[in-house]
């Protein structure tokens, strides 16, 4: 049977180039980068590489980056390291209400430690106001977290916007953004915009998992969390992936090469698909319209499916999609994005989600939509019975 996998944004497959470059490190150049001899010369020149090539992405100092495990670290790194580091000048940080568990749950530890948090709520389409923003900002807010692209419904977030507020309101509160579903998806400037500290997944943009990066912008103070022998300066002590942190810095370069005409072709599948969809009774697009949202998520609301047996139906037909985000989609919970966009309580339950990459091709969305077609009606019948 031939395989649609629709489940981009819990994980990508890597570039064929990517694992060659991850072979040929780990069966060749696998020195540690910290050894002073030619392998870990060889190996120090890999990372060297990768920083080059994400900054040169994103326009900043090479320096400005370090490399973490993944976008979980980075956020907590961020919101952590940043609330511990800058404690004295204040307790209260602001976030929304539907940032990824990573930021939510640092968020969370921080309250337990007695720092004050203002959870921002959004419009139905998921998206933060930049007002609201910038009235919950006080003279002692020492951080504001606001993620880019909301990994359910690909809500994209007026960064810029909130940027220039908060810079107003207290120009020495940080500005952290969990970029994780945006890096990829997105031309994103941190230092332009006026962002203080920017979290990157390296396995939602076609690079292994276990990879990420954290910038910070220049004297930004963030405590570490991670101690050891020192490395990044000490920011995140520990021998680093090499193998890992090469092959991010390729699949980015990747990606960016040829960004305009990418993201064109998976605007192009998005809007095609969901007016294939049209002629299905009650189906609900969650998220902003058109280019407003982001190219690779599609939030579908289908009342009277079980969101979880929809999706295993899907999978008979070949078709892998996502009961909603993958890092909390294995345990029972209720989305805390669709609650706050305001969707009915009795729809929670009946929505997934379809996420798009560079490797998705028509052939892939088509067989979505005629799997939809089919089993829907089916399973509406079956419910009813």
């Amino acid at each position: 049977m031939r395989e649609a996998y629709l489940d981009n944004s819990a994980t990508t497959r890597c570039f064929p180039e990517v694992v060659e470059l991850m072979n040929k490190i780990y069966l060749e150049e696998y020195g540690n980068p910290s050894s002073m001899h030619h392998k870990g010369v060889e190996a120090e020149k890999h990372i060297t590489e990768a920083k080059k090539q994400l900054a040169q992405i994103l326009k900043v100092n090479e320096r400005n980056l370090i490399f973490t495990s993944c976008g979980t670290e980075s956020d907590n790194i961020a919101i952590i390291g940043g609330a511990l580091a800058n404690m004295r000048r204040g307790r209260h940080l602001v976030t929304s209400m539907i940032e990824h568990p990573a930021v939510t749950e640092s968020m969370r530890y921080l309250e337990s430690q007695g720092f004050e948090v203002t959870y921002l709520p959004v419009d139905e389409y998921g998206i933060v106001s930049p007002d609201l923003v910038e009235e919950a900002v006080r003279d002692d807010t020492i951080l504001v977290s606001i993620m880019h692209t909301n990994n359910e419904i690909g809500a994209v977030e007026p960064i810029r916007e909130i940027a220039k507020r908060i810079n107003a309101k207290n120009p020495s509160a940080l500005f952290h953004v969990d970029a994780v579903q945006g890096f990829g998806k997105a031309q994103i400037y941190p230092k332009k915009w006026g962002v203080d500290l920017l979290s990157v997944s390296g396995h939602k943009i076609h690079a292994p998992k276990g990879t990420g990066f954290l910038y910070i912008a220049d004297k930004i103070k963030v405590k570490n969390l991670i101690f050891g022998g020192g490395q990044q300066g000490g920011m995140r002590s520990g021998t680093e992936n090499v193998a890992g942190i090469a092959a991010m810095g390729l699949a980015a370069q990747m990606l960016y090469q040829d960004f305009d005409k990418s993201m064109d072709r998976l605007y192009a599948l998005r809007e095609s698909f969901l007016e294939s969809l049209e002629d299905i009774p009650d189906l609900r697009v969650n998220g902003p319209k058109g280019k407003k949202c982001a190219p690779h998520i599609i939030s579908l609301t289908v009342p009277g499916v079980r969101a979880e047996v929809l999706l295993h139906a899907m999978e008979e037909k070949g078709v892998y999609v996502s009961a909603g985000s993958a890092c909390a989609s294995n345990k029972p919970h209720t989305s805390a994005t669709l609650e706050a966009i305001r969707l009915p309580r009795a729809y929670l339950d009946n929505t997934i989600r379809i996420s798009l990459s560079e490797m998705t091709t028509e052939e892939d969305m088509q067989q979505a939509s005629e799997a939809l077609h089919e089993v829907i009606p089916f399973l509406r019948k079956y419910t009813r019975h």
